[in-house]
C-alpha cells in the first residue's frame, strides 16, 4: 500500500470520528497521521473570525478543536493538502509560515510559564543555585539554555539525581525572564508549572526542526 494511504477501514484524512468532534476525554486523534495522542502533547487549531486558521496552544479558544501531533512534518502537510479545509468542512486560511507561528507561540508560552514559576518561588536561575536545589532534590525539571556548553551542562548535572532535561530557549532569553543578560541553568521544583513547561518543550522539539529562531531569541 503506498505510504500516503490511510490503513485500511481507518477515517479518510482530514475528518474527525464522533468523539474527536466532541473533544471529550483526554486523547485525541491527529487529522494526518490518525495516531490518538494525549491532548497535552498535540497542537489545537480553530478557525478565526476571518477564516483563518489559528493555533489554540492554551486549548481555550471557542470553535470545534482540529488537532494535529507536534511534529513540523505533520503541520505542512496538513496544510499541503487541504486537511484543514476538509475538518471544517468550509475553506479556511492557512499562514504560509503555519510551523513557524506555532514555533514562536509555544516559546512565548515557555517564556511567560518560567515567569510565573519565577515569582511563585517554584523556579531559580544561576549555576550554583539551580545546582543546590537538584543535589538537595528539590528540582523537578532543569530548563538548560540551548546554546550553553555541553561540557558545563554535564557538569552541572553531575549534583545530582537524574531528572528531565529541556532546552527551548537561548540563554538570552532565559536572562529576561530572570532580569539577567544571560542565563545557562534553571531549576523547577515539581508541580504544574514544571509539567507545562516540559510539555510545550517536548511540542517544541518536536515542530521546531529546521526552523530559524528569530534573532535573540530561542537561537
Amino acid at each position: 500500500m503506498p505510504e500516503d494511504e490511510p490503513a485500511a477501514g481507518a477515517p479518510a484524512e482530514g475528518t474527525e470520528d464522533a468523539e474527536d468532534g466532541r473533544e471529550v476525554g483526554p486523547l485525541r486523534r491527529c487529522l494526518v497521521t490518525r495516531l490518538r495522542a494525549e491532548k497535552t502533547a498535540m497542537i489545537r487549531f480553530v478557525v478565526g473570525p476571518a477564516g483563518e486558521i489559528v493555533p489554540d496552544l492554551a486549548h481555550r479558544l471557542p470553535g470545534r478543536g482540529m488537532w494535529l501531533s507536534a511534529r513540523r512534518d505533520v503541520l505542512e502537510t496538513a496544510a499541503r493538502r487541504g486537511v484543514f479545509a476538509r475538518a471544517a468542512k468550509r475553506q479556511v486560511g492557512v499562514p504560509a509560515d503555519l510551523a513557524a507561528s506555532v514555533a514562536t507561540g509555544l516559546r512565548l508560552r515557555i517564556g511567560e510559564t518560567l515567569g510565573l514559576a519565577r515569582r511563585a518561588g517554584q523556579a531559580i536561575a544561576g549555576f550554583d543555585k539551580a545546582r543546590e536545589w537538584l543535589s538537595s532534590g528539590r528540582a523537578g525539571l532543569v530548563v538548560a539554555a540551548r546554546d550553553g556548553s555541553a561540557d558545563e551542562r554535564s557538569r552541572f548535572l553531575a549534583a545530582g539525581a537524574a531528572v528531565a532535561v529541556v532546552d527551548p530557549l537561548s540563554g538570552a532569553a532565559l536572562g529576561r525572564i530572570f532580569a539577567r543578560e544571560r542565563v545557562v541553568h534553571v531549576a523547577l521544583a515539581p508541580g504544574r508549572l514544571a509539567a507545562m513547561v516540559a510539555a510545550d518543550a517536548a511540542r517544541l522539539a518536536g515542530i521546531e526542526g529546521g526552523i530559524m529562531a528569530p534573532p535573540g531569541d530561542a537561537a
